[in-house]
């Protein structure tokens, strides 16, 4: 909440019981681990950047703190709960949609970093 994120939920504070590889897939499991690397990535970089500026980051920070933050503001779904806090309006994506976010969100921010997803604001 303190970043203006809503839902305030911290993915690398957070867990489930059900994040088990025998009972959410292999590649669904990976992929979540791969989504928590990238962001516990970005989190090491914030005291560099606070210090030194995103331009004394390498070309690999970059691209790192690019998709954390692509990230954190797809799981930052605008809840029509939240509008008082964000001033965002609410939206609701389908079920059917979101089914497919997991296997395909990584892929997409490693082949194209810079290039925004359809639900990014």
């Amino acid at each position: 909440a303190e970043l203006g994120i809503y839902p305030a939920v911290d993915p690398l504070d957070s867990t489930s019981r059900i994040m088990d590889p025998n009972i959410i897939g292999a590649e669904h499991y990976n992929i979540a681990r791969g989504v928590q690397k990238i962001l516990q990535d970005y989190k090491s970089l914030q005291d560099i950047i606070a210090i030194l500026g995103m331009d004394e980051l390498s070309e690999e920070d970059k691209l790192t703190v690019s998709r954390a933050r692509k990230i954190q503001r797809l799981l930052s779904q605008p809840f029509q709960v939240a509008e008082v806090f964000t001033g965002h309006a609410g939206k609701l994506v389908p079920l059917e949609e979101t089914h497919h976010l997991p296997f395909t969100i990584l892929p997409l921010f490693y082949k194209n970093p810079r290039e925004k997803n359809k639900y990014e604001r």
